[in-house]
């Protein structure tokens, strides 16, 4: 399946959600009302926000936050339409790809006809073309929990409840996914959502920078 990344719009991470989640230690990445956009690559960008939501629409958008963290615990909603593709970009740098100079961790509806030839690390969850989810796919229409955790080279993510990643990138020994993937060795970078010209919709989005 072909991926289609665009530029970056700037959302900031300072902003706290008026009715941030109570969880001790983490800090919400989006107020609920408005986006501050900056240093951002923009032709046809749709990205607004509308009751506590980030609307990705069905056009080129991409965002990423200003955090910047190496072993993190990032919690968040997302809801998929039908045959919907999109990713979670993880330690992505401001520049480039974040699939590949970065981590993408997928949001797609996997059991789409559409989607029906997709490799196993294509699956919702998985760590893009690199690392397979098992027993991931998403609740379509409705909103999904999704817990991502990086700690050092280990990676972890879980949906509605149940891990479907726990992987250590240190694993990783397959010459043509290394030398495609130079981002699995980042050790810090940018939160963001990765636009496919596919509707969703996220909120509640937090993040916990653990010790060490």
């Amino acid at each position: 399946m072909t991926k289609t990344r665009f530029g970056i719009v700037l959302l900031s991470s300072l902003a706290l959600c008026v009715n941030a989640q109570t969880e001790s230690g983490f800090v919400s990445l989006f107020d609920g009302k408005s986006l501050t956009v900056g240093r951002a690559r923009q032709k046809r960008r749709r990205l607004w926000s509308y009751q506590w939501r980030i609307y990705c629409a069905r056009e080129e958008a991409e965002t990423c936050s200003l955090r910047k963290s190496f072993r993190f615990h990032l919690r968040l909603q997302f809801k998929l339409e039908p045959d919907g593709n999109n990713g979670v970009g993880i330690r992505a740098p401001l520049e480039g790809d974040a699939a590949y100079n970065g981590m993408e961790i997928q949001v797609l509806d996997d059991k789409a006809p559409k989607h029906a030839t997709i490799k196993p690390w294509q699956f919702n969850g998985s760590v893009y073309n690199v690392v397979p989810a098992k027993n991931g796919t998403a609740k379509i229409g409705e909103w999904n929990d999704y817990e991502i955790t990086a700690k050092g080279r280990k990676i972890k993510v879980v949906l509605n409840g149940r891990t479907i990643v726990d992987t250590d990138l240190n694993d990783v020994h397959d010459p043509a996914t290394i030398e495609k993937h130079p981002g699995i060795f980042r050790d810090r970078g940018h939160v963001g959502f990765l636009g496919h010209n596919d509707y969703v919709e996220f909120r509640n989005i937090r993040i916990k920078e653990l010790p060490g």
